[in-house]
């Protein structure tokens, strides 16, 4: 039994230095893995690889980075609607303004001083016999048809706001627009654009990485600028396919009286036609997880000739032609080429702390 003893002993003694180099291996391993887990998804910066003062440079004013306007697309702490600047939106905001809000006011106006009345002339004091009336053929026909009248008058105007919203007239622009957690996807199939656009972060936020861009004032607001915007042309009819690839969101840009919600597995469509040259803004406007409220939209309309200059740009072509030869060799390379993996997160909790 005591040859059985020290020979156990001897097996743990011998055991005792490999299990130390196990466990010192082990957090040099997860200190190697660490960058790996670290690596934000692909589309949140304009170069991966570089760090931030490695970036291309941004030219505030050039095409796809126009300096907002001031209270032009963007919210402003006004009472109201924000300034429309297509069709659809400028009658949908006149309706609003000039029916809706002064027929809600006169209604509000006269049952308050209908009440103020009913209380000083039917009060107690006034009246120690109550009156035993029930019925009053006048004031029941007036208080039904009144209503009817009212709500026709809403109704009809709504109607014919409605009919011109769900037919929209041909398009001179398709846009397809996907909703991820938490960013939006846009592509241009006519022009061979597509793109991810990400909410741009602040200079002193801790959760933005080296290879992210900081937002400036140039940008936009905070919460709203973006890394990639939407550039559309001018006075030219667009219409957006809205879809979504995980779970609901919604496409609403309020300046263009849009909000549509991305279904996944769906196909949505919706229309505008900017008028006014400059930047908008809008966000997500369906509760779709933990980063929700960080994944905004930014559209730069710009003239004919200026959009096709960022078609060109981005490696983008005209409609009906063919790309050229040097795109058609970048982009077949660029496919041919293995891309890093990029290890995305598992669940929403990860990508908020990733983020």
């Amino acid at each position: 039994m005591r040859l059985i003893g020290w020979a156990i002993a001897l097996a743990a003694a011998g055991l005792t230095p490999a299990a130390a180099n196990a466990q010192a291996t082990t957090p040099s391993q997860a200190t190697a893995a660490a960058p790996a887990a670290a690596t934000p998804a692909a589309g949140t910066a304009q170069d991966a690889a570089k760090p931030d003062a490695a970036q291309p440079a941004i030219v505030p004013g050039s095409i796809g980075h126009m300096i907002p306007t001031p209270g032009v697309g963007e919210p402003d702490g006004r009472k109201g609607i924000q300034l429309q600047v297509t069709p659809i939106g400028e009658k949908a905001a006149s309706f609003h303004d000039n029916w809706l809000l002064p027929l809600c006011a006169i209604i509000s106006a006269f049952v308050l001083a209908l009440l103020l009345y009913a209380i000083v002339r039917f009060r107690r004091g006034a009246n120690p016999t109550p009156s035993r009336n029930s019925h009053n053929t006048l004031i029941e026909v007036v208080w039904t048809l009144v209503p009817f009248f009212i709500l026709a008058g809403i109704a009809i105007p709504s109607l014919g706001l409605l009919r011109k919203q769900y037919n929209p007239p041909p398009a001179d622009l398709t846009v397809k627009v996907t909703g991820h957690q938490w960013y939006w996807s846009y592509e241009l199939p006519d022009y061979g654009v597509s793109f991810d656009s990400y909410m741009l972060k602040e200079a002193n936020d801790p959760t933005r990485q080296a290879n992210q861009r900081a937002r400036t004032d140039a940008d936009g607001p905070p919460l709203l600028a973006v890394d990639n915007r939407l550039v559309i042309p001018q006075g030219k009819v667009v219409k957006f396919i809205v879809t979504a690839d995980d779970v609901i969101h919604s496409f609403a840009m309020p300046a263009f009286w849009i909000k549509q919600d991305a279904n996944p597995g769906q196909l949505h469509e919706t229309w505008a036609k900017p008028d006014r040259e400059g930047v908008y803004f809008g966000q997500c406007s369906e509760l779709c997880g933990a980063r929700h409220g960080f994944m905004p939209i930014a559209i730069e309309v710009r003239p004919q000739a200026e959009f096709q200059q960022w078609v060109a740009q981005n490696g983008g072509h005209l409609p009906g032609a063919k790309p050229t030869v040097a795109a058609a060799g970048a982009t077949v390379a660029q496919n041919a080429s293995p891309s890093p993996a990029v290890q995305q997160p598992a669940t929403a909790k990860a990508a908020t702390a990733q983020n």
